[in-house]
Order: C-alpha cells, then sequence, then structure tokens
C-alpha cells in the first residue's frame, strides 16, 4: 500500500469540502478531471442532482451556494483503494454537512457516505474523476422556529461593531 498516494488523494478531498466552504470556486475546479461527473443525493430539489463537466460542476456551486448560503462539509473515515495500474483509486468517505440558507431562513443538515472515483493526471495530481452519495438522512427546519438564533458571524461580512474594534485596536498598536 503507497501511504504517500492515499494521503494525495485525501488533500484532493479536504481542498474540495474547503474550497465549497470558502467559496473558492477557482481552486475548486482544479480538484477536478475536466469530465468529471457529481451525483449528489439531496432532496432539496426533489430529485438528486446530477452534472457532468467541470464547468458545469464548479458553476452550478458557485450559483447555489453563494454569499448568502453558510455551508460546513466534514468528511472523514476514509476507505481509499488505489487500483494496481496506480493511475486510478475509489475512495467512501463518511460525510456530515450543515447549509444555513440565511435568505430563506432554512437550515439544513445531512450525513451521507460519498463514493468518490480520483484519476491521476499527465501533470502527477490527483483529481476527483466523480463523486457522489446517497443521503442516510437530511433534515430541513426554519429558523423561524428558532427565535433566538443568530448568526453572530459570517464568511465575507463584517458588522459596524468589528470594523470600529480593529479601528481601536489600530489606534492602540499606534500610541504604543
Amino acid at each position: 500500500m503507497d501511504l504517500a498516494t492515499i494521503e494525495e488523494i485525501r488533500q484532493v478531498k479536504y481542498c474540495y469540502l474547503r474550497c465549497v466552504d470558502l467559496k473558492r470556486w477557482d481552486e475548486l475546479a482544479e480538484v477536478f478531471t475536466p469530465d468529471a461527473t457529481v451525483d449528489y443525493g439531496t432532496q432539496v430539489y426533489g430529485k438528486p442532482l446530477k452534472l457532468a463537466g467541470r464547468d458545469a460542476i464548479v458553476g452550478f456551486l458557485r450559483d447555489k451556494l453563494g454569499p448568502d448560503m453558510i455551508t460546513v462539509h466534514r468528511a472523514g473515515q476514509p476507505e481509499i483503494t488505489v487500483d494496481p495500474e496506480g493511475d486510478t483509486a475509489r475512495g467512501t468517505w463518511s460525510f456530515e454537512d450543515t447549509v444555513i440558507a440565511t435568505q430563506y431562513r432554512v437550515a439544513i443538515t445531512g450525513a451521507a457516505f460519498y463514493q468518490d472515483r480520483y484519476e491521476r493526471g499527465e501533470d502527477g495530481r490527483w483529481r476527483i474523476a466523480h463523486t457522489g452519495y446517497v443521503r442516510t438522512y437530511e433534515a430541513m427546519m426554519s429558523l423561524d422556529d428558532l427565535p433566538s438564533f443568530r448568526i453572530t458571524a459570517q464568511l465575507g461580512k463584517r458588522d459596524e461593531a468589528h470594523v470600529a474594534d480593529e479601528a481601536l485596536d489600530d489606534a492602540d498598536a499606534g500610541v504604543r
């Protein structure tokens, strides 16, 4: 078993998850093969979502998971098998996610097992050729049902109080 190869594949999956949550779409494109496919088992759209091609995948995620969508994706317990040729691999990952749709005042949480295929490119880098999952569960709740729910921090958004505090910190630093 080539542990270095397995770690390279793990890093690709972790990069995928991080880029989705941080909305780094250009970097996300680099983790997919040009002809990659996805099969997301979410029922939010009424049926599982199937997409083909790196541009279609990244375009969909960019469009649907914009700045008003807070996402947290966690995957672990990978079971990765590298094919004997050493240029393709398969992986199964335990997965949990939370999506907070601030515009719609809805939170979605769920779990699944990702089933992935990976390919090593001519440049030697591993990329995702296919990723998909079938939900073990998915639940949705209205944030209006949680009257005390407040988002106190959100990626890409800063409130005036934090800006004012930073200005005071900068002024204090200049006095020293």
